[in-house]
C-alpha cells in the first residue's frame, strides 16, 4: 500500500487490518496536503470504531480532521464537520449517499478509497449505493477492498474498481484464530437459560451474547437483569445514541454482559471480551467465525460457547463441517 499499489485483502478477524490501510492512508494524505480518503464500512458502529482508531493513530501532531457520515445522528452536525474541510471521510454507504445529492460531500479530490468488510456491504444490500459513491470519486486513486470471502460478485466488483490489484491474505479466514477455545452444549430450548445462568455463573471477564433477533436481545436482556446481571443490549431498532451509549458503557466495563445480535458480529474490537456465547447459533458457518471472533483478539486468548437445540442440529452440522474446530 505504501508503494501506491491497489490491495484486495482478506484476514482473519483481530489481527490488525483497519491499522495496516491507515498508515498507508496516513503517510499519503500528510504527503499530498488537500487531498481526502474515504472509507465506507457496513455498520455504523464499525464507522465509529474506525474513526477513532484513526484518532489514536495521528494524535494531535498530525492534524487530519475527519467526519462521521452515518445514520441515527443529525444531519446539521454531521454538514458542520464536512465544512471543517476534513481529510478523512468514514461513512456507511446509506448516509455518504445522502449527502453527495445534498452536495455537501465532494469527492473529487479523493486520494484514497476503502471498502472495509465488503462481503457484508454487499449481504446487506448496499451494491447500487456503493456504485453511485464510486462515481464520485476520481479514477487515479489507491482503492482497498477487504473482504471475508470472495464469492463472484466481490471479484466482480474488485475488477471494476481495483487496477492490478495485489491479492494479500493472512491466516485462514474460514476458521477461528487458534488461540480462542471453542465448547458446544447441546440442550432443549425450555433449559437454555437455566445452562446460560450456569455459565455466567462460572465465567469470568466480559461476555458478549449473541441471538438471532431484535426482540429476542431484548428480552434475554431483560431476564438477566432480573437476575442481578450487569447487562444491556444492542441491536439495530436502537436510536444511534443509545447504540453509542451502551456500547461506551461496554467498553468501559460499566456492563460484564452485552446482548447482541449480528449488528455487533462484525469488525467490533474491544479487546477485554473474554467469552462470546451463541445463545442463538447463526446462519452460516461465516457469521459463526465472525462473531466468536469478539473474543481472542491481537493474540490473545478467548472463549466461545455455542447452545445446540435438537432444532438446530441440521444447521449447526453444516456450521460444524465448514469450520477447523
Amino acid at each position: 500500500a505504501l508503494q501506491g499499489r491497489n490491495i484486495l485483502g482478506s484476514a482473519q478477524t483481530g489481527t490488525g487490518k483497519t491499522l495496516a490501510y491507515m498508515i498507508p492512508i496516513v503517510t499519503g494524505l500528510t504527503n499530498n496536503p488537500g487531498s481526502i480518503a474515504i472509507i465506507l464500512t457496513p455498520t455504523r458502529e464499525l464507522a465509529s470504531q474506525v474513526r477513532d482508531a484513526w484518532n489514536d493513530l495521528t494524535g494531535m501532531d498530525i492534524k487530519l480532521k475527519t467526519a462521521l457520515l452515518i445514520g441515527g445522528q443529525p444531519m446539521p452536525r454531521q454538514c458542520d464537520q464536512l465544512q471543517k474541510s476534513p481529510r478523512l471521510i468514514v461513512g456507511t454507504p446509506g448516509r455518504v449517499n445522502d449527502h453527495l445529492k445534498r452536495k455537501t460531500l465532494k469527492l473529487d479530490q479523493a486520494r484514497f478509497f476503502v471498502l472495509d468488510e465488503t462481503d457484508r456491504m454487499l449481504d446487506m444490500g448496499f451494491s447500487e449505493q456503493i456504485q453511485r459513491i464510486e462515481r464520485y470519486i476520481p479514477k487515479k486513486r489507491q482503492t482497498f477492498m477487504f473482504s471475508a470471502t470472495f464469492p463472484d460478485n466481490i471479484l466482480s466488483l474488485a475488477k471494476k474498481y481495483l487496477t492490478d490489484p495485489v491479492r494479500i491474505s493472512i491466516g485462514e479466514v474460514s476458521k477461528p484464530v487458534e488461540r480462542i477455545r471453542q465448547e458446544v452444549i447441546k440442550t432443549s430450548t425450555s433449559d437454555k437459560f437455566p445452562f446460560l445462568l450456569k455459565e455466567l455463573d462460572h465465567r469470568e471477564g466480559s461476555i458478549i451474547i449473541f441471538v438471532k433477533t431484535k426482540h429476542g436481545a431484548k428480552n434475554l436482556a431483560n431476564k438477566l437483569y432480573r437476575e442481578n446481571h450487569s447487562v444491556d443490549a444492542i441491536h439495530g431498532n436502537l436510536h444511534q445514541p443509545k447504540r453509542d451509549r451502551v456500547l461506551r458503557e461496554f467498553r468501559t466495563s460499566r456492563k460484564r454482559i452485552l446482548v447482541a445480535t449480528d449488528v455487533a458480529a462484525r469488525g467490533l474490537d474491544i479487546p477485554h471480551v473474554m467469552h462470546v456465547i451463541n445463545y442463538d447459533i447463526p446462519q452460516c458457518a461465516d457469521d459463526y467465525i465472525h462473531r466468536i471472533g469478539r473474543t481472542g483478539r491481537a493474540g490473545a486468548e478467548g472463549n466461545a460457547l455455542c447452545f445446540v437445540s435438537s432444532m438446530d442440529t441440521q444447521k449447526w452440522s453444516r456450521i460444524y463441517k465448514s469450520v477447523n474446530f
